[in-house]
């Protein structure tokens, strides 16, 4: 794909949007915290000339406890104002998300104005599939995901028996930075327990969170047991879709990434950069509007309304 320098269209609130992605934009990444840095992680690894503007949703997070309505209002309204940034791509970088609102956000953008969403059920239960030997297969996620039965609906396909078991604490730990001690070994061994006694030789950590509890969640469940990442698995996807849209970036250019938090940034640049590395400089707060457009900003947006700015060296890519 070329870039389209001077052909845009106009939003339902003022602003002007490429009418094609362009290569050179960013890719839009968010989560209700944390846990999203792991497919940032794994998306820069794999894709390190692309420019990345990650959001966590921290005033509203976690998702995992929430309803699935509430769910898809925040990540509408996130994806709403990402998309008015000028991204390129949207990766719905939280299994609960991903679960509430992926069907809505494919028709949202993709249908509309042309951008890929990614998401992170989907790639991982692929993957899962072909790693199982026995044809039983774990899934640990939020509640909210495992009520959603996604990945059951995902596994439908298979022949595979699936086994879902919710671990809400483990957002709490990473949330705050604990990923080793006694009490979340003892955490880890009861939320495991029933898949050890299933007997499943493949797992899912279904939340992008628990990417960083792999050391308890192996030294429980054992080396014969795979560990399925949704996080690497969405990240192929990610370098998959933009290939075939024909959107990579060019190779060589100079990248710039922007973190922001709805919330408090403090402790989200502490943690980001203690996951994520000194690619994280630094985290600005941006503020929600999910209390005043319930359903999604992208339909009633105005001029005057507040949405993401934009760091210059992202600005300047995208033009």
């Amino acid at each position: 794909m070329t870039d389209q320098k001077h052909t845009t269209i106009q939003t339902s609130w003022g602003t002007h949007i490429p009418a094609t992605p362009t290569s050179n934009a960013p890719i839009g990444v968010f989560d209700s915290g944390v846990g999203g840095l792991t497919v940032a992680r794994a998306v820069m690894d794999q894709l390190p000339h692309e420019n990345i503007i990650y959001v966590g949703d921290t005033a509203n997070g976690p998702y995992g406890p929430l309803t699935i309505a509430q769910v898809r209002a925040n990540a509408l309204r996130i994806m709403d104002e990402l998309v008015d940034s000028g991204v390129k791509m949207l990766v719905i970088a939280c299994n609960t998300a991903s679960a509430a609102v992926l069907r809505d956000a494919r028709e949202r953008y993709t249908k509309k104005y042309g951008i890929p969403v990614v998401e992170v059920i989907q790639p991982a239960a692929r993957r899962a599939v072909s790693a199982t030997r026995n044809g039983k297969i774990g899934v640990i996620a939020t509640e909210a995901t495992v009520n959603s039965r996604a990945y059951e609906d995902t596994f439908a396909v298979s022949t595979c028996d699936i086994y879902s078991v919710p671990c809400p604490r483990f957002v709490e730990f990473v949330e705050n930075g604990i990923t080793s001690g006694e009490e979340l070994l003892a955490t880890a061994q009861k939320y495991l327990a029933p898949l050890k006694e299933a007997g499943v030789d493949t797992l899912v950590l279904g939340c992008t969170h628990y990417p960083l509890l792999t050391g308890v969640i192996s030294y429980i469940m054992g080396e014969d047991v795979t560990l399925v990442s949704s996080s690497e698995e969405s990240a192929k996807d990610v370098y998959r879709a933009l290939v075939q849209h024909g959107m990579e970036r060019e190779a060589g250019l100079s990248t710039s990434h922007e973190f922001l938090a709805t919330g408090e940034t403090e402790s989200f640049e502490k943690l980001a950069r203690r996951f994520l590395g000194p690619e994280v400089t630094s985290v600005r707060h941006t503020e929600s509007i999910a209390h005043q457009y319930p359903t999604g900003s992208l339909a009633v947006m105005t001029p005057e309304t507040p949405r993401i700015s934009v760091s210059p060296a992202i600005s300047e890519h995208n033009k």
